[in-house]
């Protein structure tokens, strides 16, 4: 019947939403597990998160991944970042593993987390089985989502000048807090760090400045 040919390979392809995964997520299967359900993955570096899906942040952890977080208190601070996008969640992969609560951390610790999470840092938590698992929840949420342009960068409210032309400058490649702050420090301002000398940059950025510059006087 005609009516079907809605739900072709063709046409589920086409309807296909690109995923962003940062590129610390290389070394996972959830990348392969999603090519393998037909989506297009772009892997970047991003300072939030390890997927992003329609503006919407997932930080996804195993769960040995997660207990080591808990006890260098990683975990938190990645979940106060989280709220910089519009909606976000946290997922826990491997939670059918036998030694789940065993290990490196007290298995009170980890619960405590988790209701620590959910109810003070009012994170969303999904708990998979593996990396099919959360390629396949991935899926669903790409399909649910509506169709928008993908940004990489979270939105923030700023207090301060200073620190809204730090956030600008920490969207270049491979320049981070501090060298966004010694920038403003010695620079004050964009132009002036645009305008720059290389050598003045190269003691700050040093072998990314050619990089720097060529983003932003492109030939």
């Amino acid at each position: 019947m005609t009516f079907f040919n809605i739900f072709s390979k063709e046409k589920e392809k086409e309807i296909r939403k690109k995923i962003i995964i940062d590129n610390r997520e290389k070394n996972s299967l959830v990348p392969s597990e999603l090519v393998k359900l037909g989506f297009q993955i772009e892997f970047t570096q991003l300072s939030i998160a390890d997927y992003i899906i329609n503006n919407i942040a997932i930080e996804r952890k195993t769960i040995n991944d997660l207990k080591s977080s808990i006890i260098n208190k990683r975990i938190f601070s990645q979940l106060e970042n989280l709220k910089q996008y519009p909606f976000y969640f946290l997922i826990i992969e491997g939670i059918n593993d036998e030694d789940i609560y065993s290990g490196i951390i007290h298995e009170n610790a980890l619960r405590g987390f988790i209701l620590s999470a959910s109810l003070d840092y009012q994170v969303p938590i999904i708990f998979t089985q593996n990396e099919r698992d959360t390629a396949k929840y991935l899926s669903i949420l790409s399909n649910k989502s509506d169709k928008k342009d993908i940004s990489i960068r979270a939105k923030k409210t700023f207090q301060t000048r200073e620190g809204q032309i730090q956030f600008i400058l920490e969207g270049f490649p491979n320049i981070g807090p501090v060298k966004a702050k010694a920038l403003l420090k010695k620079f004050k301002s964009i132009k002036n760090i645009v305008n720059a000398d290389e050598k003045e940059l190269e003691h700050i950025l040093g072998k990314r400045v050619k990089e720097f510059l060529a983003l932003v006087h492109p030939p």
